[in-house]
């Protein structure tokens, strides 16, 4: 490859969807930057798998972000006076984060000028 290497950004939850993600971004030959967002989710599992992740499939560098998210509240994910639902149930789900996959990619972005990332990824699940 060439000295002037493309860099990536890429949200990494821990799940199937970013892994797959990282792993094409990787193979696609992308200098790769896993970004991982700690919003107080209950599935604290979900973040060690992402730093295990980020490292066998070969990232750069892997950061996880701590954002409290739980200051809003109106998620199961984050808000403990919600119970997690154990089906599936019409509408929005109650697990939804608002606005999180805009935030995590606000943050993509802040760190992406920093390093000069050309390209952000996002395995949306």
């Amino acid at each position: 490859g060439s000295s002037m290497s493309k860099k990536a950004v890429v949200l990494l939850s821990g799940g199937v969807d970013s892994a797959t993600t990282l792993a094409l971004a990787v193979r696609d030959g992308y200098e790769c930057y896993a970004l991982s967002v700690d919003y107080g989710q209950r599935h604290r599992a979900e973040l060690d798998a992402a730093a295990c992740v980020a490292q066998a499939l070969g990232a750069t560098q892997h950061r996880t972000a701590k954002l409290d998210l739980t200051m809003f509240g109106g998620s199961a994910l984050t808000d403990k006076s919600i119970a997690v639902p154990t089906q599936q149930s019409a509408g929005i789900p109650v697990t939804y984060v608002p606005a999180r996959n805009t935030i995590m990619l606000s943050l993509a972005l802040a760190w992406a000028e920093v390093l000069g990332a050309q390209v952000i990824m996002i395995g949306a699940g």
